[in-house]
């Protein structure tokens, strides 16, 4: 796991044309608007988030990020453990994102 500056998630992001944008948030804070193209699984899902998770491909590289960038640093952790090698954890996180937003 790797705590990335928004410029450097977003450079890293394009450069990998099969990664994965992940959502972790609550259901509230995706209903603000969520990062285009992210997937959405909720971390305080608990072991319902690790059920998901472990249906991801584990040889993508995942783009996590949540509301500051605390849970998004848990849910990379958890994934590493899980076997994912690649997991990029947006600094700062949804509450400090100036790029594109869409909604749900």
């Amino acid at each position: 796991m790797a705590d990335l500056t928004q410029q450097e998630w977003i450079s890293q992001l394009k450069s990998d044309n099969k990664a994965v944008v992940l959502d972790v948030r609550t259901p509230e804070e995706v209903a603000e608007g969520i990062i285009p193209n992210a997937i959405h699984i909720d971390i305080f899902k608990g072991q319902g988030f690790i059920d998901e998770v472990e249906t991801l491909d584990k040889t993508k590289t995942y783009f996590v990020y949540c509301k500051a960038g605390a849970r998004s640093g848990q849910a990379c952790a958890v994934m590493n453990q899980l076997g994912f090698k690649k997991t990029f954890n947006l600094l700062g996180g949804f509450s400090q994102w100036q790029g594109e937003v869409s909604s749900l």
